[in-house]
C-alpha cells in the first residue's frame, strides 16, 4: 500500500532554513504528482506546494512563494521541500501527499517550529 514518510522537521529561528524529505513507497512514484501540505493548530490543512510527475512543473501557495522550493528525485522515490527565510507563521505540521484514484494519502507529518 501507499506509504509516505516525512522527515527533516525541527526547531529553527526566524530567518533560518530547513529541508524536509518524504520517502515514498507502494506506488509507481515517477508517474504521480506530489504535494506538500501543512496544518497549524486550529487551522485546516493548507496546500503549500505541488510538483508534477517529472518535476517540470511546480506551483506554490502565495504565502511561501519565493521562499520554498519543492523538488523530487524519481530515482530515490523522494520529494523534498527546501524552506528558506522561515517565519513564525510557517510553524505547522508538514505532510507530503499524493492522490490515487481520487483518494488522497498523507504521511504522518513532521513538525516544523519557527521560534526565537
Amino acid at each position: 500500500q501507499v506509504q509516505l514518510v516525512e522527515s527533516g522537521g525541527g526547531l529553527v529561528q526566524p530567518g533560518g532554513s530547513l529541508t524536509l524529505s518524504c520517502a515514498a513507497s507502494g506506488f509507481t512514484f515517477y508517474t504521480y504528482s506530489m504535494s506538500w501540505y501543512r496544518q497549524s493548530p486550529g487551522k485546516g490543512r493548507e496546500l503549500v506546494a505541488q510538483i508534477s510527475s517529472t518535476g517540470g512543473v511546480t506551483s506554490y501557495a502565495d504565502s511561501v512563494k519565493g521562499r520554498f522550493t519543492i523538488s523530487r528525485d524519481n530515482a530515490k522515490n523522494t520529494v523534498y521541500l527546501q524552506m528558506n527565510t522561515l517565519k513564525t507563521e510557517d510553524t505547522a505540521v508538514y505532510y507530503c501527499g499524493m492522490t490515487q484514484l481520487g483518494v488522497p494519502t498523507w504521511g504522518q507529518g513532521t513538525q516544523v517550529t519557527v521560534s526565537s
